[in-house]
């Protein structure tokens, strides 16, 4: 299995209809990947302040993102991927190490034991931190394609992305809320250079444009916008009226409802 990744990535949103299309147009050129539809989880880790997400949403040069991975719920003793995602002048670097669960949150709160250089580099990033949190969990249906001529050419097709802050561990499920809406596709492109002109067509003809949609970063803005309603409806709420119940006949009012005769 692929453990470094150097390449583009590039996102679409489709409908159905346009995806239906889409696999009509890929059939001679593209192979569905051997494991066939999964399911992705993740759960991103970020620091207590959420300085990861923040400055990527800012669009820097430079940006990465650390998440553990597997690939349906993982089975108690299964192994995962640690993967450390970077981003620069618009090409994308991936690190990915196989451990186990434990291992893996050894790691990420800075007291790992790195085997080899993927490794390094991970313990390397995450010490820069302190120390990571885990911040958010998502998980999205997946079919991935490769091209018959040329492995590292790859169409991901993403449904049902949804994400969730707490249970935030891949053994707790996968459900979650919907960011991305039903009879939505996210189709993503990954190459190491030019796409190829069958695809640079189809995408043309069908005034298919480019979309900015990180799946960490908008289920952060959701959260953020849900908690900044809480407030202000918290805010806007009338204050509660205060009932004074009269005392029962016969018996005296409690001294502080008493007033002094002269």
């Amino acid at each position: 299995m692929q453990l470094t990744f150097k390449r583009y990535e590039i996102k679409y949103q489709l409908t159905e209809e346009l995806c239906d299309r889409l696999m009509q147009a890929m059939s001679p050129y593209m192979v569905p990947d051997q494991y066939g539809p999964s399911t992705v989880c993740n759960v991103y880790y970020d620091t207590p302040s959420s300085l990861l997400i923040r400055r990527s949403l800012e669009k820097p040069l430079y940006k990465e993102k650390v998440r553990v991975r597997s690939y349906g719920t993982p089975r108690p003793g299964q192994d995962v991927f640690l993967e450390l995602k970077k981003k620069s002048e618009g090409v994308v670097y991936k690190r990915r190490a196989t451990m186990s669960a434990e291992r893996a949150e050894l790691f990420l709160a800075g007291r790992g034991d790195p085997q080899n250089q993927i490794e390094r580099e991970l313990d390397f990033s995450i010490k820069r931190y302190g120390g990571l949190i885990p911040a958010t969990y998502i998980a999205y249906d997946r079919v991935a394609f490769y091209a018959a001529d040329d492995h590292e050419f790859r169409m991901t097709f993403d449904r049902r992305v949804r994400y969730r802050t707490e249970a935030l561990d891949l053994a707790q499920g996968d459900a979650g809320t919907q960011i991305l809406p039903d009879g939505k596709v996210l189709l993503e492109v990954k190459c190491a250079g030019a796409m190829p002109l069958w695809l640079v067509r189809f995408l043309s003809e069908e005034r298919i444009f480019k979309t900015s949609f990180s799946k960490y970063g908008t289920a952060y803005q959701t959260c953020l916008a849900h908690s900044l309603r809480n407030a202000r409806s918290r805010q806007m709420a009338p204050a509660p009226e205060r009932v004074f119940e009269l005392p029962a006949y016969g018996r005296p009012a409690p001294a502080h409802l008493r007033t002094a005769v002269a």
